[in-house]
């Protein structure tokens, strides 16, 4: 079988044409998680008008060499001050303030003694001291908030401090997962042999995909019978937006999946890759809807579902990627197993602002041992031109912890 590099697969996907327009307008209260679907550009300055900073009085600067300065009365915050100084004046003005006309500082109430209607310097202030000037904060015009960015709660109190009652947000790609397999059990199922294998891929995924920002349908297992699997995958084409599948894309007897999807009437992008694990992933389109195939082992499946499913969901999203990749230090020697690009589960410390990783305890095995990815792991890539890599190499890595 002829594999497309991993390199190639990634461009090929990265170039499938998907809707990544579609939004809903929600309450803001009711964004939290959700992909921004537009700029958020300021409408205006932030502050509008000098504001003062901390409580005080807003003096002209040089009176601070004055022995005492008038105080003309209060100005609380919410005050549309229309009053304007004069040497030898001040207000006390609180914090938030809109600064009086004609001061230019605002020296604290710490620095001053009142007497007599009047302040007393003990300690003087710079010009300006503790006033915030117009648009600090930002300028009208300025994109505080890029479309495609997911909305944490500092995205929130900044849309509500721009009076953003309503946000576009991007429409949740729909992701089917089906396990298939007769020797795949679902949950709560009881086995009725030693040879029957816990269903535990619809689930995982299910999860990264609501982690990536897609709504997950999960459609549970269906065993190996060409009809049912057919009908299975018609019925989820109909809901959603893409399918992943798990298992029945290798080359056994009972490997339906990959003859399956071309009879949908769906296009094959491609198959196989020479990526460890998953070599045997399939990537198909029928109209907007998207096949993906993964193979059948959890590991693998994981993986697979991260380096080809995440990147579509983050299409749809408008977003450039789910999750990120940094440059790391091995910390011990790495022996590569084949002679294609892998992705191996390591741990990665920080040590000095230097990236570092290891295996400590991560099982040399098949692609079943999902409990490797336990423990805030992370992936190292290994490309194809790599051959065993000695401690102190550099090498990049993705990190999991990171997908949202």
């Amino acid at each position: 079988m002829s594999l497309l590099s991993y390199e190639t697969s990634q461009d090929m996907l990265n170039l499938l044409k998907v809707n990544s327009n579609r939004y809903e307008s929600i309450a803001l209260s009711s964004s939290l998680g959700r992909v921004l679907a537009e700029d958020m550009v300021a409408q205006f300055n932030d502050p509008q008008f000098p504001t003062a900073s901390m409580d005080g009085y807003a003096v002209i600067h040089a009176d601070l060499q004055n022995k005492s300065i008038l105080i003309l009365g209060d100005n609380p915050a919410g005050h549309e001050e229309k009053r304007a100084i004069k040497s030898g004046e001040c207000i006390k003005t609180f914090t938030g303030s809109m600064m009086p006309h004609g001061a230019d500082t605002l020296i604290q109430i710490e620095n001053v003694v009142v007497e007599n209607g009047t302040i007393i310097i003990n300690e003087g202030v710079i010009k300006g001291s503790s006033v915030r000037p117009i648009g600090e904060g930002f300028r009208a015009g300025d994109v505080l908030i890029k479309k495609g960015t997911k909305i944490g709660f500092v995205e929130i109190g900044v849309m509500a401090s721009l009076n953003k009652v309503m946000v576009k947000v991007a429409l949740k790609p729909r992701v089917a997962v089906v396990s298939t397999g007769s020797e795949i059990l679902d949950l709560g199922v009881s086995s009725d042999n030693s040879a029957q294998i816990r269903s535990s891929n619809n689930y995982t995924l299910c999860a990264l995909f609501e982690q990536a920002g897609a709504e997950s349908i999960q459609l549970g297992t269906v065993g190996d019978d060409k009809t049912s699997i057919m009908q299975s995958f018609e019925n989820a084409l109909a809901c959603a937006d893409i399918l992943v599948s798990t298992g029945g894309v290798s080359v056994g007897d009972y490997d339906f999946v990959k003859d399956i999807i071309p009879r949908l009437g769906a296009e094959v992008i491609y198959k196989g890759v020479a990526i460890k694990p998953g070599k045997h992933v399939l990537v198909a389109q029928r109209g907007d809807k998207f096949i993906l195939a993964l193979p059948g082992f959890a590991y693998s499946s994981t993986v697979t579902a991260i380096l080809y499913v995440l990147p579509l969901i983050a299409k749809m999203l408008g977003r450039e990627s789910v999750y990120k990749i940094i440059e790391a230090k091995l910390s011990e020697d790495f022996n590569k197993r084949s002679k294609l690009t892998e992705f191996t589960a390591c741990n990665v410390e920080i040590l000095d602002g230097e990236y570092f990783i290891n295996f400590k305890d991560k099982k040399v095995g098949s692609s079943a041992i999902l409990t490797n990815m336990l423990n805030s792991s992370a992936l190292m890539i290994s490309g194809e031109d790599d051959g065993n890599l000695s401690s102190g190499t550099f090498v990049n890595v993705i990190l999991l912890e990171n997908i949202q």
